[in-house]
């Protein structure tokens, strides 16, 4: 008799994130802890730190000295596994300052253990024009005034493609440390040609309150031009004359110029309509109320709602899903609502139909309650529940539940009952006002022994603090069945052993990274994403 080659037997797989079993400890909530590895640590807080701000368990100083020291920890022995994450961050996973933070770092670990460093690295970095003052402002505030050579060599380059005419009248201001022309006093580029060696005398002649030579800088020409028209704007057909969309595009104008200008001078709803055109995706989404209150036409809403429902617009943007639920919640108008549920079901195609029978928990405790987008629209547990919804929708059979500890009497966690033919929208929307985000401590155990009723899976979306005196996570299921969990918060501690034998952790909440259970499952190991990006 056969005692391993059967049919029952599964393919062992590993995933990228993996823990650190030499060292035992606690959650944030005292509840049984494993330490993840440092490259696992270091990917999980990139992806969830933004600079500068407390969340629930850790303050903002001591959590970015652990991402700079994570850094420094992993360069000399993971170079290559470093460099591939950091150009991902700005271009994959789009955290600008944490990849402007890391190359700054990795350059600094590289330069004190005496190794060369490929200052290529920043040309994936440095994608925005303001972002080369960012990174001289964040040397300069860490390790002083002298910039090294690589980093002299990478803003060069940066400053070259990406200081035009546009872009200095759009990133360049007062309000900022260092100008356009502090930028170009400290780094020394060679224009690429006589155009931008025009551009680059013109900045730093205004610099010195000069009036600058602008005759080969046609874009800044009409933009003194259509400046000088709106000043003096006093009847219909001048602001008719201001507000063609061709004008204001040969002018260089972003559309909070030309409302700065105009708004109080003409006609709300004209004005919008006349700037949509210009307007790039996210300030579209961004906008909707503000098209409704002024009363634009229905015709130009049309428009819009074309451009947020184009499927190579949605993927061009890199919008992430929470943007759409952010703009629904923010929209008054009934509108905008079937272009926000279509625009989301293309920014998250990629979450895989799972087979049998799937279990989702969503973390809805306290904790979760930190803001995950930089602006705080939107918060850990929202994007917990819309992931774990689309989730479950996807699932040949899924349970849906939020989960928190039962504080105060109320329930520990709440079963969400799934509508056959809902939008996702419709679904959070009843999740918000129906009482799912619960609120309280973390008791993933209870909420796995409550629930568990012979599932193909578990999916957990949480910050892994697990808070219960009642046991392990790991343990409240079978071993035999797989638990994959999403890391929301990047704290030290997790909630159970990853990498293994059934147990795997993940960060990054998008769609594409749910992929990764379906590869797993049919006997792939799991890769990094950049990694994925590279095939």
């Amino acid at each position: 008799m056969a005692r391993m080659n059967n049919k029952g037997v599964k393919t062992a797989v590993r995933s990228v994130l993996t823990w650190d079993d030499t060292t035992p400890t606690v959650t944030a909530q005292g509840g049984v802890g494993y330490n993840y590895g440092p490259q696992s640590e270091l990917y999980l807080l990139a992806l969830t730190n933004f600079f500068s701000q407390d969340t629930a368990y850790e303050k903002a100083d001591p959590r970015d000295k652990r991402f700079r020291e994570l850094i420094r920890e992993v360069t000399p022995q993971n170079f290559e596994w470093i460099a591939g994450m950091t150009g991902w961050l700005r271009s994959g996973a789009n955290m600008r300052t944490a990849s402007l933070v890391m190359g700054c770092e990795v350059l600094k670990a590289r330069l004190d253990e005496g190794s060369g460093f490929n200052r290529h690295i920043f040309n994936h970095v440095m994608q925005r024009p303001d972002e080369p003052g960012e990174v001289i402002a964040y040397w300069r505030s860490r390790y002083g005034r002298t910039l090294p050579e690589p980093l002299l060599k990478a803003l060069k380059y940066a400053v070259t493609e990406l200081y035009t005419e546009y872009a200095y009248l759009k990133w360049d201001s007062s309000a900022r440390g260092l100008s356009f022309a502090d930028v170009l006093r400290i780094v020394h580029p060679k224009p690429k040609d006589t155009d931008q060696e025009a551009l680059f005398k013109y900045i730093l002649d205004r610099s010195f309150d000069k009036d600058g030579d602008d005759f080969l800088l046609p874009v800044i020409r009409k933009n003194k031009e259509w400046r000088q028209l709106a000043k003096n704007v006093s009847t219909v057909e001048e602001a008719k004359r201001v507000l063609d969309p061709e004008f204001v595009k040969a002018a260089g104008l972003a559309w909070e110029d030309v409302l700065s200008a105009l708004g109080s001078k003409v006609d709300k709803a004209k004005l919008w309509e006349a700037i949509i055109p210009s307007m790039g995706y996210m300030a579209l989404l961004r906008n909707l109320r503000n098209f409704d209150q002024a009363g634009v036409r229905d015709e130009v809403a049309n428009q819009v709602i074309g451009r947020l429902t184009s499927p190579e617009a949605v993927a061009k943007s890199r919008q992430m899903p929470m943007r759409f639920y952010s703009a629904y919640k923010a929209a008054p108008s009934l509108r905008w609502g079937y272009a926000l549920e279509r625009a989301l079901e293309m920014s998250m195609s990629n979450i895989p139909q799972l087979k049998g029978r799937t279990l989702v928990l969503v973390d809805t405790s306290g904790s979760m309650r930190d803001s995950f987008s930089k602006d705080g629209t939107v918060m850990r547990w929202d994007a917990a529940a819309l992931f774990g919804v689309a989730l479950g929708r996807k699932c040949e059979q899924a349970d849906v539940v939020s989960f928190s500890n039962g504080y105060w009497g109320n329930a520990g966690h709440r079963v969400f009952p799934l509508q056959q033919g809902e939008s996702l929208l419709a679904a959070l929307k009843r999740w918000e006002g129906g009482g799912w985000f619960i609120g309280g401590g973390t008791d993933t155990v209870s909420a796995l022994e409550d629930n568990f009723r012979g599932h193909d899976r578990v999916v957990i979306l949480t910050d892994e603090q697990e808070g219960s005196d009642l046991g392990e996570v790991s343990r409240a299921i079978p071993d035999s069945v797989p638990m994959y969990t999403w890391n929301l918060a990047g704290y030290r501690a997790g909630h159970a052993p990853a990498g293994e034998r059934n147990r795997h952790s993940f960060g990054g909440l998008t769609d594409a990274a749910f992929t990764q259970i379906a590869m797993m499952e049919n006997g792939q190991n799991a890769s990094w994403p950049w990694e994925r990006m590279a095939d």
